[in-house]
């Protein structure tokens, strides 16, 4: 019996940090021998806000490398570049036509952002829920890793879906796959150093409110010092008056590899200068392999642009067939 399919992907803005590893990455490793699995650096999506192009090509590529030094095996999983394979864009214009805008200007995460950038909004913010479903249908994935913020796009993926079929298709010949969300419970949302209310993002101006996978210990130790905390002696999960406790607890949980009743129970009679020198230990030791794996992989240029050339090779091969898919139900003639 086949595999299922797994595509997830990360933007290249910004070096990633731990909420994008414990809530995303390491999961995809964990579970990665169980799936066939593509995961691509989003690009496309990079500049759907402001961007810095000197920087996009270069980042682009340190994302790749981290992916592989987090512990993504190519036995398992296809890594590749969006904006490389051209069926991303082509898909996400014939599913714009098929798209109600109300659809749109629903989201959540679009009426938030917009807020921020005012009269500067781009389509492109309104748009990438619909290139997020092409990236998604093009590879016919079976289930998408998502955070409990992103489940709203799948839910309009499929509804994109069910409205292709319903135009397009047969009751017993659909032309896309629907894709179900597939979300973890511990650390699917790590929250900032800075408050804990809120999730740790690349977008937050302050640096201090995010340990990055490439923090020297150094700087690690100076955030974690320097991180939100509480006045209370005794460490506790789960208090909604302590949020800034049970995030630092849990970070401490995943990055230990201790259970949750373990944790509560070393941690029960801590105060913070007891804890913080605990946690930044742990988050210097568990990130010191993924660090010196990802400098390794950026020293050999020629073995990362290897395999980005197979991951477009295969994926290009998967989408351009979707995409086929998609052209001759909608009508379309095609090259001969």
């Amino acid at each position: 019996m086949a595999k299922q399919r797994v595509l997830s992907g990360v933007q290249p803005t910004g070096n990633l940090h731990l909420g994008n590893y414990l809530g995303a990455i390491r999961n995809w490793v964990e579970h990665q021998s169980q799936y066939d699995n593509f995961f691509c650096v989003v690009d496309l999506h990079a500049i759907t806000v402001p961007h810095n192009p000197a920087t996009l090509a270069a980042d682009t590529y340190a994302i790749a490398a981290l992916y592989l030094a987090c512990g993504i095996d190519l036995q398992y999983s296809t890594i590749f570049v969006q904006s490389h394979v051209s069926a991303h864009s082509e898909l996400t214009w014939l599913l714009n036509c098929i798209t109600p805008l109300n659809w749109l200007q629903d989201m959540i995460q679009f009426k938030e952002k917009a807020v921020k950038q005012g009269q500067n909004v781009g389509v492109g913010l309104l748009d990438y829920p619909v290139l997020m479903a092409a990236d998604i249908l093009l590879y016919d994935a079976d289930k998408v890793p998502v955070g409990e913020d992103q489940k709203q796009h799948i839910e309009l993926t499929r509804d994109i879906v069910d409205r292709l079929n319903h135009l397009f298709g047969k009751p017993d010949q659909p032309v896309l796959k629907s894709p179900a969300p597939l979300i973890r419970t511990d650390g699917a949302r790590v929250m900032s150093l800075t408050d804990g209310t809120k999730k740790m993002s690349k977008s937050d101006p302050s640096d201090l409110s995010r340990i990055n996978l490439l923090d020297t210990p150094e700087t690690i130790q100076t955030k974690i010092k320097k991180c939100k905390t509480d006045p209370v002696r005794g460490l506790t999960f789960g208090d909604p008056d302590r949020p800034e406790c049970n995030n630092l607890l849990t970070l401490y949980m995943l990055m230990s590899g201790k259970s949750k009743e373990e944790v509560a129970a070393e941690c029960a009679d801590m105060g913070w200068g007891q804890f913080k020198p605990l946690l930044t230990e742990t988050t210097i030791a568990h990130l010191k392999p993924i660090q010196d794996k990802y400098h390794e992989i950026m020293n050999e240029q020629g073995y990362l642009e290897s395999v980005l050339k197979d991951g477009r090779e295969k994926a290009s091969t998967i989408a351009n067939e979707t995409l086929r898919k998609v052209k001759v139900a909608l009508g379309y003639s095609l090259p001969r």
